[in-house]
């Protein structure tokens, strides 16, 4: 029996059909070209030639799925990719076929629709989970610099209407499994293992197909933001300014004060126009890790728990609340972090607007050379902002004059949190 969406029987991934062994076109991470590297085939095309864990699209599969529930979309449906290839030409870079440098996207993710036309017109389902195109950013505050003189419009970089030309990269996660086991120094086995199961089972997969080494997580991924020339991020003798920000939607979108995430990410996207005006280019890499890759509603939830306790909110124990809600005090864990960055080709960077010790570590222990760290400006800092940026600085972040002694954290606290 059949219906329009459908057939009546269900396959179950965690029991293989016969025949069903090794995939007819293998995936060998790290291939010095898309065609040897091979496609990565989703989750939507019949089981035997079907290649990788999960489903395209990341988080938003879902929709997909209620899409085709509501009968608005068939689950036949193939994107046209005609005229959707990148704006611009990026790479390919020696990174690109080291398996040690990116094991977190898939380098070859924006070429797809036009390396793999042919097997993608044969029904495979091949999707890119890379895409580049053009666009314009406009913020209040960098007409704000504008009118404060510390940015000049010049007409291709910065416009005389505060607008900011930028190339723009979207970027959906794919990880290689055993390059993800070891950067988190643990075993392949035992990776699948605590996926399948905090995941509640929902990738059976991960522990009934070890041959299929890629997975598709049901994540957000990252977006990338060039002011400048892409090709500049690669060119060792042009400087580059970069901002690696993690998602914070209070801040960044409804400008909450609790936080420095707004204040921070406008700075480092003045700093990357400012650089890529003089010759160089200037790069922010928007990550989707709200609360500290917790969730929003844990967020809100550490909110109230920093209020209430005695004595209010305050430095001293501003990420042990975290921990008594969450059970860890962060879980951004910027191991994969620089993976965009060896994409891009970047081997230098010479000003990282970041406070942070996880991604300045991260990112040298990766292999790419950091120049100089700029902290926010103390004028930037909002005023309930003060309990979060002295934790920090306390904890390990850059500061030029030092972080506190931990006996006078406990006299900085921050006022109006009731607003949240």
């Amino acid at each position: 029996m059949t219906t329009p969406n459908r057939t009546s029987h269900i396959r179950l991934t965690s029991h293989p059909e016969p025949g069903d062994g090794v995939a007819r076109q293998g995936i060998r991470w790290g291939a010095d070209n898309p065609r040897d590297r091979g496609p990565l085939i989703g989750s939507t095309t019949r089981s035997a030639d079907r290649n990788v864990i999960g489903a395209h699209g990341g988080s938003y599969s879902v929709y997909r799925a209620l899409a085709i529930s509501a009968r608005a979309m068939s689950p036949l449906a193939r994107p046209d990719l005609h005229n959707t290839h990148p704006v611009v030409t990026i790479g390919p870079y020696p990174q690109w076929s080291d398996p040690e440098h990116i094991v977190s996207m898939d380098p070859w993710g924006h070429l797809v629709g036009e390396v793999f036309a042919d097997e993608i017109a044969g029904g495979l389902d091949i999707r890119p989970s890379v895409a580049v195109t053009k666009a314009r950013l406009n913020m209040p505050e960098i007409l704000a610099a504008m009118a404060a003189h510390r940015l000049a419009p010049d007409g291709g970089i910065l416009h005389a209407n505060g607008d900011v030309s930028v190339t723009k990269i979207a970027i959906d996660p794919v990880w290689w499994l055993p390059g993800i086991a070891r950067r988190f120094d643990t075993t392949e086995r035992e990776l699948r293992r605590t996926l399948f199961e905090q995941t509640g089972g929902m990738f059976p997969e991960l522990v009934t197909r070890p041959d299929r080494q890629v997975f598709l997580p049901p994540i957000g991924g990252a977006t990338a933001y060039v002011m400048g020339e892409v090709e500049a991020l690669a060119d060792p003798k042009r400087r580059i300014a970069c901002r690696v920000h993690d998602e914070c939607n209070g801040s960044d979108v409804f400008g909450s004060d609790i936080c420095t995430c707004r204040p921070y990410l406008v700075h480092g996207i003045e700093e990357c126009v400012r650089e890529a005006q003089t010759g160089g280019a200037g790069l922010v890499v928007y990550n989707r890790k709200e609360g500290r890759a917790l969730g929003e509603v844990t967020k809100f939830l550490v909110y109230n728990a920093r209020k209430r306790q005695e004595g209010g909110d305050q430095a001293s124990t501003y990420f042990e609340r975290t921990e008594c809600v969450a059970g860890v005090q962060d879980a951004r864990f910027q191991q994969l972090m620089p993976d965009v960055l060896h994409w891009l080709g970047i081997r230098r960077i010479d000003r990282l607007m970041s406070m942070s010790n996880m991604k300045y570590d991260a990112i040298v222990g990766s292999g790419i050379e950091v120049g100089e760290r700029v902290p926010i400006p103390p004028e930037l800092v909002p005023p309930d902002a003060s309990v979060e940026i002295e934790a920090k600085k306390a904890a390990g972040y850059y500061t030029p004059e030092g972080a506190l002694e931990p006996g006078q954290l406990a006299g900085v606290t921050g006022r109006g949190l009731e607003r949240y």
